[in-house]
């Protein structure tokens, strides 16, 4: 019965399979577990789950598309390669990246590697006195796969559980896996460390590369803690948030899961969502609920993430009426911080008679509801932002309050002498100076109004704070120096201060 149960198995994963460039690779991790039937049934949860993880590589490209060439990593440090990035901007206008090659592992992996990950996994579940309570489910969703991100392949557990072997040693309690990952952690720091030259070298590091350089974002070392947890059996989740709410850029870090499989970790600034890395596809992100020929957003247009903010945070479901026209074939809008000078889509809801929900929203933060729309211009990028109403805030007791003007057509004014203010580094755990207004230099003031920043003029900064008077009551403002790189923060109007956001 056992005998048929498994050649079923192997059977409907072969069908699965079909097409893939490494079926007979798989079948060859199939066939050498038919007598191993948990070790099969691992092997099936990595193959059935390959799906579309890969290796991606991202190079720099202009708004036409053509790849401009750039390596931040041949400078000496961060100011000298964005000295030399903004050069090029002003060359060849905004510059973004792209993948430019994305290699299937469903076209590449060996059946080897995927044996040696496997039988490694399991030697460290069997061995490890921390891991004797943790469950199959959790062993096959946090320790068994074989890549964090789109990073290349690598043959990472053999090297990263002789590092450690003698770490049951050094526990007071070898039972406890925080206490084990607290070691592995500190460890991980020591010999990779954060380098925000890396911010401009946007593909992800594998293993091999990370050890040669020694260096890396704050994504490639959340990778190598998750190596060197799963090497040796420590349940972690890889967590991000894709945007900062209250600042710019974005963090990745790790996170050691309890018993139920939650996890947490301290952060310093506000995040609007978090979630978590996956290795295998989560049917409630939006990839599949949208239409079928529905454009998503590039950060949410993934298969494989999980929504974990509540985990971390207070949250609040906002619930918002679509008042503006909805867009053809969109089935979905989307709230949106700010971020980096610009809008960025943090969350997606399902539009549901002309009204949206989105789930579990951090608090204290200021929103701007929104479409993605597709247009022929920006075909190849996939789309834009079309405001969907005006923003809102959504303060830290949960109560809401719309910024489209008090309506009484009352004027504000507002002296303005910091444009930004101090942030820590969830990075660098330092602090970031605020940003003050330089006398000589000219700012440009905006409000948000009629789904885009309406002007309200430029004033040239002298030596007292720069006066901005006459402007409409009630709205969400933003002021920058007009030949920086408007990475000032938003800010409301309230008692005649600025309050940033």
């Amino acid at each position: 019965m056992i005998k048929k149960a498994l050649l079923l198995t192997v059977i409907c994963t072969f069908i699965f399979m079909v097409g893939c460039a490494s079926v007979p690779e798989c079948q060859k991790v199939l066939n050498h577990y038919k007598n191993q039937p948990q070790k099969l049934k691992a092997a099936q949860f990595l193959i059935d789950n390959m799906g579309d993880n890969c290796y991606a590589r991202l190079s720099w490209i202009d708004e036409n598309d053509n790849l401009v060439e750039y390596e931040a990593l041949n400078y000496k440090n961060f100011d000298e390669a964005l000295v030399a990035f903004e050069t090029l901007e002003k060359e060849h206008g905004p510059i973004s990246y792209k993948a430019t090659l994305k290699v299937k592992d469903a076209d590449v992996i060996t059946a080897d590697m995927l044996i040696e990950n496997i039988d490694l996994a399991f030697d460290a579940w069997q061995t490890k006195p921390w891991a004797k309570a943790m469950t199959f489910d959790t062993f096959c969703q946090y320790i068994l796969p074989y890549r964090c991100s789109n990073e290349p392949l690598d043959n990472w557990r053999k090297p990263l559980m002789a590092r450690y072997a003698d770490l049951p040693a050094k526990l007071k309690d070898p039972t406890n896996p925080a206490e084990a990952a607290g070691i592995v952690e500190k460890d991980v720091h020591s010999f990779v460390k954060f380098n925000s030259i890396f911010y401009l070298h946007p593909t992800d590091q594998g293993y091999s590369e990370m050890v040669k350089e020694g260096r890396g974002r704050c994504e490639d070392i959340s990778n190598m803690i998750s190596y060197a947890m799963r090497a040796n059996c420590i349940a972690v989740a890889s967590d991000y948030t894709p945007a900062w709410a209250n600042r710019d850029n974005n963090h990745a870090w790790n996170a050691v899961l309890d018993k139920d499989g939650r996890g947490n970790a301290p952060l310093h600034n506000t995040p609007a969502k978090i979630y978590r890395k996956m290795f295998a596809p989560q049917k409630s992100t939006p990839f599949f609920r949208k239409k079928e020929n529905e454009v998503l957003p590039r950060w949410l247009s993934g298969k494989t993430f999980l929504d974990v903010t509540e985990q971390y945070i207070p949250t609040s479901d906002v619930t918002i009426n679509l008042d503006t026209d909805i867009p053809v074939d969109s089935s979905m809008a989307y709230l949106c911080v700010f971020n980096g000078g610009s809008w960025a889509f943090i969350a997606a809801g399902d539009i549901k008679d002309n009204k949206v929900t989105f789930k579990d929203m951090g608090r204290g933060i200021v929103y701007l509801p929104a479409y993605y729309v597709p247009t022929e211009e920006d075909d190849k990028k996939g789309g834009k932002l079309l405001a969907a109403s005006d923003p809102f805030l959504l303060y830290k007791d949960g109560s809401f309050q719309w910024l489209k003007g008090s309506g009484n057509n009352k004027k504000v004014s507002i002296q303005i002498t910091t444009t930004k203010p101090k942030t820590d580094d969830d990075d660098t755990r330092i602090h970031i100076p605020a940003i003050k207004v330089e006398a000589g230099k000219e700012y440009e003031m905006f409000y948000f109004n009629d789904g885009d920043w309406q002007s309200l003029g430029k004033k040239t900064a002298g030596n007292e704070p720069v006066l901005f008077d006459n402007l409409p009551e009630g709205y969400l403002y933003w002021v920058y120096d007009i030949n920086g790189r408007k990475l000032e923060r938003i800010f409301t109007i309230e008692n005649g201060q600025q309050t940033m956001w």
